[in-house]
């Protein structure tokens, strides 16, 4: 038994913001960004939040799925920019979409690897039978969590949200492969503010507020991402008994397209194996995954029997990756 994608959905905000846009607030320009990261514009929640673009995204690949909401068993939602922390976004979902039949619950703290591990966890949900069909979500406003002053984050985060419909069936189960390093956690963190408790720690109001935005080492991660990224591909395969030649498409974090490129050329594989749409959206940490299968998917790239590739990679540090089927008819 194994979880195959029946249904994909994305939510994009309607405001873009173009590179000229960020060089009005930092000193930068549209070629340095394009020319480092291969983005053009990002997307910037106005009246979205996080919760109701996952919302919106989940409905779109239930439709997309020919799926009631009734017959959800799973909700899982990987954010690191929830609206609140108590309900969970997952729970907020199934309420506005009616999946009253479902679980729910969030993972965060993974970032960019959030909606790898989102769908491991679902995997082994539909593998072990309790549940047979699982709606996963990634959803992000990173916007909230920028600190618009520093040019080496600004230029890179957007907001967007993007979700896929599985179901338990017959094919094949591949193993995943998936790795944290903590030691390492320093290259990306975000401090939380909810870090007092009015009685034995009190608020250090000292605390300047961009401690309280993402902080990036970006020559750190860019290393780490180009090293262990095919790393992680290469040891899924392995795991799997498959070569490369037997995946169609190759689903990364979009983080920077400098990374996809090298990922791309360490494999020896060509680049129109590897779905690149980052100049549109920037780095939407765990939403970027399940945007670019919604929007392979409404190009009518995803064909039945196809196997994916996903490989994440974000902070912890974190990175995996999973083999996954879409479903065949």
């Amino acid at each position: 038994m194994t979880g195959s994608i029946c249904g994909t959905g994305s939510y994009i905000p309607h405001y873009a913001m173009d590179n000229n846009a960020v060089a009005d607030l930092v000193e930068t320009s549209d070629e340095w960004i394009r020319e480092r990261t291969g983005v053009i514009r990002r997307h910037i929640i106005t009246e979205e939040t996080t919760t109701s673009m996952a919302a919106e995204a989940g409905r779109r690949a239930l439709e997309d799925a020919g799926l009631p909401a009734e017959e959800i068993d799973l909700i899982l939602v990987a954010t690191i920019s929830s609206d609140a922390l108590l309900p969970c976004t997952a729970c907020e979902v199934q309420k506005t979409l009616g999946a009253v039949n479902a679980t729910c619950f969030d993972l965060g703290g993974a970032a960019c690897t959030g909606f790898v591990l989102a769908y491991n966890t679902a995997e082994a949900y539909l593998a072990s039978g309790v549940y047979k069909t699982a709606l996963i979500i990634g959803s992000e406003s990173l916007s909230a969590l920028t600190n618009w002053k520093d040019r080496g984050t600004c230029i890179l985060f957007g907001d967007g949200a993007g979700a896929a419909v599985l179901k338990a069936s017959e094919q094949r189960r591949y193993l995943p492969v998936t790795h944290s390093e903590g030691a390492k956690g320093e290259a990306l963190v975000c401090k939380s503010r909810y870090d007092s408790n009015g009685l034995t720690k009190k608020c250090n109001e000292c605390i300047p507020e961009e401690k309280y935005f993402i902080r990036m080492d970006g020559q750190a991660v860019f290393k780490f991402a180009v090293r262990k990224v095919p790393e992680v591909i290469e040891e899924v395969l392995e795991k799997n008994s498959l070569s490369k030649e037997d995946i169609d498409l190759y689903i990364l974090h979009q983080a920077n397209k400098r990374i996809v490129e090298a990922v791309a050329k360490r494999l020896g594989e060509p680049m129109e194996k590897f779905p690149v749409n980052v100049q549109e959206y920037g780095n939407t940490s765990s939403a970027s995954i399940p945007i670019l299968l919604d929007e392979l998917n409404g190009a009518g790239k995803l064909k039945p029997g196809q196997k994916l590739l996903l490989a994440g990679f974000g902070a912890g540090l974190t990175w995996g990756a999973s083999v996954l089927g879409t479903a065949e008819t």
